[in-house]
C-alpha cells in the first residue's frame, strides 16, 4: 500500500470518536499487558526469536509513526529519528534495523521513555483520525491494530519464555487457573469434503495471507471434536514416544537428539515422577484434562503418528469449522493454535503489496508450517476461520497445541459420509411429495429437556412402565455383566434409566454414551461422572446408527448395550433388523444386547400418550421446526402448524405429524417449502410389537434372546439379546 490522492471522506464527529476509541483501546490492552512487570522485567531477551517487552511496545509505536503518521499527517514530527533503527522488524524498505537476537542489549530507551514515545504517537493518531482520514488511512490502521494485537500474544509469548528461564519461576498472574472437569473422550467428526471453498471472503479486515478466496477438493475426513489433552500426552511420553524414531519425521528426530526433548516445553519432571509445567500462573502440575500446550510440528506429526491418526491440512480445518457439522467441534479458537500438515505457502493467484507494508506476510512463505484456530491468550475478535499463522517446526513457545484428524475409508465412507447432513435430511424431506423429517432430530438439549417433561405426564405410560420393569429385573440384568465391563447407551439423551443399572452394576468400569446431541450429551455425561466418580464416562457425540467404533475405553472389554424407551419402534421394522445388526458390528461378538420395546396395545391407551392434554408432546414435536430456524436458518412459522398424533392399525405403529393450518411458504437454504392447508409434515412412527414378532425380528439380525420380561397392562417389555 502507499499513500493515495483521493478525496478525504466526510467523516462525521461519531465516526471519528469511534475510530479513535478503537485505536486506543487496542493500544491500551497493550499498556495493561506490561503493567504488572518491573522495568527489568522489559528490557530483557530470553532467547533470539523472543523479543523485550519493551521492544513490543515501541516496535508497534513505530509502526503507527512509520505507516501512518510519517505519510498522512501534515506536520507530523518524528519523535526520534533514532527509533527507526531501534524498532523496525523486518522491513528491508525502509532501512537498517537493530538485528533481532540483539534487542535485548537496548537498555536504552528505557521502558518509561518508551511509555513517553507512545503517548506522543496515540497523540498524533488521534489527530490523523478525526481529520477526515482517506480509505487508505482506514486501510492501514485496520493492519497496524491487527498488527498491534498480534504483538499482544507475542508479549505474553516471550514473557512466558523468560520467566520460564528464573530460577524463581514467577507468576504473571496470581490468580490460580480454573479447574477442568476430566475430558471426555474425543469423538471425531466426518466431513464430506468435496469441492470446498477457503480463504477470506470478507466483509471485513483480513491479512493479505488469507486470500484470494479459492476452491480446494477434499477427500472425506474426519477431525477430533477437541485437542489433544496433557494426558494423552503423559501416554505417550510414557509410551516411549520422544525415543522411537519410526514416529518422527527425519529433521523432528534429529532435533529430538540435538535439543534433548522428553516432553513438551515448559514440563519438568519432579521428584517421585510427577510432572509440572511453567504457566502464565507460575509453575503448576500437569492438569490431565488441559489441552497438551507448547510442542512443535515435528512433536504434534510425531504424536499423531503414534495415535494412529494424522494432522489435518490447513484447508480441512477451515472447511470443518465453516460446515453445520462443525458446531460439534470444540476449542477450535479458545486454547490452543493447532499445528496443519500445510506447508506456509502463496495461496494461487496471492500478489504481495507494493512498498514496504508487501514485506508483511508474502516473505515469510518458506520453510514454515501453518497453524489455524486461536489460543486462550489471542485478543477478543483477532482469529477468524480464515486466519492463518505461521511458526518453524520446531519452535514450541508460541501457544500452540493439536487436533488429529483422519482418513475416512471407502467402507466408512458408504456408512459414515454417504448418509446426509441435517440440511440434507431436512430439504430432502421437505421437498418430497409426502413431506417428512427424521425423528432423530427432535433430540437438541431442547427436545431432550421436553421428551423428559413428557415421560412424567400422565397419560405417557412407557416411561413409568419400563422404569418400574427396569427396577424389578436390574439385579437379573447386572447378574449378567462381568467384572470391568462396558455399558454403551444409545441415543443417551438425560441417561435417566441408566442410572438404574448403574445402581445395580458397581462392577462396571465404563459408561459409554452414544447421542446425536452435542449439548445433550455433555450435560448427561457431566451429570454421570458427578455422581460415579469411579465410572470412566466417555461419550461419543455420534449418530447411533452410524457409529463404526466404540470409544477407546470400551474397547477390549465385555460390551453390554442398552437401548431403552422403545426407541427401537422409531425404526421401521426392515430399518430396525438392519440396526439390530449394525449394533450387533458395533459391540463386537459375545455381547449383550438390552433392549426397550413397547408392546401393541389398544388405541384408547396409545393415542393420548402421544397426544397429552397439556400440549408438551405438540411442543417436542415442533421442535423439530425451531432446530431447523435455529441451526439451518429457516424461517418456519411454529403457530402456523398444528401437532396430530395417530394410531395406523395396519402398520401397527403410532404416527406423528405437523399439520399445516393453512396455504404458506417457508424457507431453508434459499428454497422455498410450500404448504397447502392440512398438509403434513410426518415426523415419527413408534412401532408397536406383539412379543414373538419382536424375537423373530432379533433373531434375523443375528441375535439370540438370553431373556425377556413383559410389564403387566399397561404392557411394555425388556429383552436381553446375546451376541
Amino acid at each position: 500500500m502507499s499513500p493515495d490522492d483521493t478525496p478525504a471522506r466526510d467523516v462525521s464527529d461519531a465516526r471519528a470518536i469511534a475510530l479513535v476509541d478503537r485505536y486506543l483501546a487496542v493500544r491500551r490492552r497493550t499498556e495493561a499487558l506490561a503493567e504488572p512487570l518491573s522495568p527489568e522485567d522489559q528490557v530483557v531477551q530470553s532467547m533470539p526469536d523472543a523479543s523485550p517487552v519493551k521492544w513490543h511496545r515501541a516496535h508497534t509505536s513505530w509502526f503507527f509513526e512509520t505507516f501512518l503518521l510519517t505519510p498522512f499527517l501534515p506536520g507530523y514530527r518524528v519523535f526520534d529519528p533514532s527509533f527507526a533503527y531501534l524498532f523496525n522488524s523486518y522491513y528491508e524498505a525502509v532501512g537498517p534495523r537493530q538485528p533481532r537476537p540483539q534487542r535485548g542489549l537496548l537498555t536504552r530507551p528505557s521502558a518509561g521513555e518508551v511509555g513517553v514515545y507512545r503517548a506522543h504517537v496515540d497523540a498524533a493518531m488521534a489527530r490523523l483520525l478525526t481529520a477526515s482520514p482517506t480509505a487508505e488511512v482506514l486501510a492501514r490502521l485496520d493492519l497496524g491494530l491487527a498488527h498491534e494485537e498480534q504483538h499482544q500474544e507475542l508479549i505474553l509469548m516471550d514473557l512466558l519464555h523468560l520467566f520460564a528461564q528464573s530460577p524463581l519461576q514467577p507468576a504473571y498472574r496470581r490468580d490460580p487457573p480454573a479447574e477442568r472437569p476430566p475430558a471426555a473422550e474425543a469423538a471425531f467428526v466426518a466431513f464430506e469434503g468435496g469441492l470446498v471453498e477457503i480463504g477470506d471472503d470478507g466483509p471485513g479486515f483480513a491479512f493479505d495471507n488469507e486470500r484470494p478466496r479459492h476452491r480446494v477438493f477434499l477427500p472425506p475426513y474426519r477431525l477430533a471434536d477437541r485437542l489433544v489433552t496433557n494426558g494423552e500426552w503423559l501416554a505417550f511420553i510414557e509410551d516411549g514416544g520422544y525415543r522411537r524414531a519410526e514416529l518422527w519425521l527425519s529433521d523432528g528426530w534429529a532435533t529430538v537428539a540435538e535439543e534433548g526433548w522428553d516432553a513438551p516445553l515448559y514440563w519438568r519432571r519432579e521428584e517421585g515422577g510427577s510432572w509440572s509445567v511453567m504457566t502464565l500462573h507460575g509453575r503448576r502440575p500437569v492438569d490431565p484434562a488441559a489441552p497438551v500446550g507448547h510442542v512443535s510440528y515435528y512433536e504434534a506429526a510425531a504424536f499423531a503418528a503414534w495415535a494412529g491418526r494424522r494432522l489435518p491440512t490447513e484447508a480441512e480445518w477451515e472447511a470443518a469449522v465453516r460446515a453445520p457439522e462443525g458446531r460439534a467441534l470444540r476449542q477450535t479458537a479458545d486454547e490452543a493454535w493447532q499445528w496443519t500438515a500445510s506447508p506456509y505457502v502463496a495461496y494461487p493467484g496471492f500478489k504481495p503489496g507494493a512498498g514496504a507494508l508487501g514485506e508483511y506476510n508474502g516473505k515469510f512463505m518458506i520453510n514454515q508450517m501453518v497453524l489455524r484456530g486461536g489460543a486462550a491468550e489471542t485478543p477478543a475478535g483477532h482469529a477468524r476461520a480464515s486466519y492463518r499463522n505461521f511458526f518453524h517446526p520446531r519452535q514450541r513457545w508460541a501457544f500452540t497445541g493439536v487436533r488429529l484428524a483422519d482418513d475416512v475409508s471407502p467402507v466408512e465412507r458408504e456408512a459414515t459420509i454417504a448418509p446426509s447432513t441435517f440440511l440434507d435430511d431436512a430439504l430432502a424431506g421437505l421437498s418430497a411429495a409426502r413431506k417428512t423429517l427424521p425423528a432423530k432430530y427432535f433430540y437438541d438439549a431442547e427436545g431432550s429437556r421436553l421428551f423428559e417433561a413428557i415421560c412424567e405426564l400422565p397419560e405417557y405410560y412407557p416411561t413409568r412402565t419400563e422404569t418400574a420393569l427396569l427396577r424389578r429385573i436390574a439385579p437379573e440384568i447386572a447378574a449378567r455383566i462381568c467384572e470391568g465391563a462396558a455399558l454403551v447407551e444409545f441415543g443417551s439423551g438425560a441417561s435417566t434409566k441408566t442410572r438404574i443399572l448403574l445402581d445395580a452394576m458397581p462392577q462396571l468400569a465404563v459408561y459409554a454414551p452414544i447421542d446425536i446431541s452435542q449439548s445433550a450429551l455433555d450435560e448427561a455425561s457431566a451429570a454421570i461422572r458427578r455422581d460415579y466418580p469411579n465410572l470412566t464416562v466417555a461419550p461419543l457425540a455420534e449418530d447411533f446408527t452410524r457409529a463404526l467404533r466404540l470409544p477407546a475405553s470400551a474397547r477390549g472389554r465385555p460390551v453390554t448395550g442398552f437401548f431403552p424407551g422403545s426407541t427401537i419402534g422409531n425404526f421401521a421394522p426392515d430399518e430396525a433388523e438392519v440396526f439390530l445388526r449394525g449394533a450387533h458390528g458395533l459391540l463386537g461378538e459375545g455381547a449383550m444386547f438390552v433392549i426397550g420395546v413397547d408392546i401393541a396395545k389398544s388405541p384408547s391407551v396409545l393415542v393420548p400418550a402421544y397426544d397429552d392434554a397439556q400440549g408438551v408432546t405438540a411442543a417436542f414435536n415442533k421442535n423439530v421446526l425451531a432446530r431447523i430456524n435455529a441451526e439451518l436458518g429457516g424461517d418456519f412459522n411454529l403457530a402456523a402448524f398444528d401437532h396430530r398424533a395417530v394410531w395406523n392399525a395396519d402398520e401397527s405403529r403410532m404416527e406423528m405429524h405437523l399439520v399445516s393450518k393453512l396455504d404458506q411458504v417457508a424457507h431453508l437454504a434459499g428454497r422455498e417449502i410450500r404448504f397447502t392447508a392440512g398438509e403434513t409434515i410426518h415426523t415419527e412412527n413408534s412401532y408397536k410389537y406383539a412379543p414373538d414378532a419382536f424375537v423373530d425380528l432379533a433373531r434375523r439380525a443375528g441375535w439370540t434372546v438370553a431373556a425377556r420380561w413383559i410389564s403387566d397392562s399397561p404392557s411394555f417389555g425388556v429383552f436381553a439379546l446375546a451376541g
